[in-house]
């Protein structure tokens, strides 16, 4: 295995196609938990976690069951009850390891299930006909990315809570506004990998 391309693979996932900034992708969960940094760096966390470990088993699925069965056609339906059943785990161990952080970000955590980018990941390896380390690199980095965003969305709405904001502005309009600005910034990355 090429240690360069897992590292272009986690680089290109995190920076140059964020699934938050340049795939607008998770933005509901992205605007939600971003409000303030202790709930993005649990979010960050718990998103990363199920990613990986839903992109490596999802590649085993369908590698080594979906193929051989020709079911194939079914993969977004096994993807998202492999996601379900991960996200559900990990609802029960944050509600019993940090029942304040499970509290904080409530809805979300359930919403991690169905939302677009755990499930984005594993048909992208499969799309790409990714190996099994490259499957993992590319969760890593969009886990990576996610909680980039996360981070520096909820460092500067955080600010902005402070500062004087126009009335009309406040709240989720210049949220929109940040983040906008956040995927304009991001989209300077897009030349920093070429294929």
């Amino acid at each position: 295995m090429d240690f360069g391309k897992v590292l272009e693979l986690i680089i290109a996932a995190s920076l140059v196609n964020n699934f938050v900034f340049t795939w607008f992708l998770g933005l509901c969960i992205f605007f939600g938990v971003s409000k303030k940094m202790e709930t993005a760096i649990g979010m960050s966390i718990t998103f990363c976690s199920v990613m990986v470990i839903s992109a490596a088993l999802c590649w085993v699925v369908y590698r080594y069951i979906m193929i051989p069965l020709d079911i194939t056609f079914l993969k977004i339906v096994i993807f998202i009850g492999i996601v379900a059943a991960f996200v559900q785990s990990a609802d029960t161990i944050m509600r019993k390891v940090s029942p304040g952080l499970y509290y904080k970000l409530g809805i979300y955590l359930a919403l991690i299930a169905t939302n677009c980018i755990i499930l984005a990941v594993p048909l992208a390896n499969v799309a790409e006909g990714y190996n099994f380390i490259e499957s993992l690199a590319f969760g890593i980095g969009a886990g990576s990315g996610f909680a980039l965003a996360l981070i520096i969305m909820a460092s500067i709405r955080e600010k902005l809570e402070l500062a004087n904001v126009p009335k009309p502005f406040q709240g989720f309009p210049i949220a929109f506004i940040t983040a906008g600005l956040i995927g304009l910034a991001f989209t300077g990355f897009a030349g920093l990998i070429t294929h």
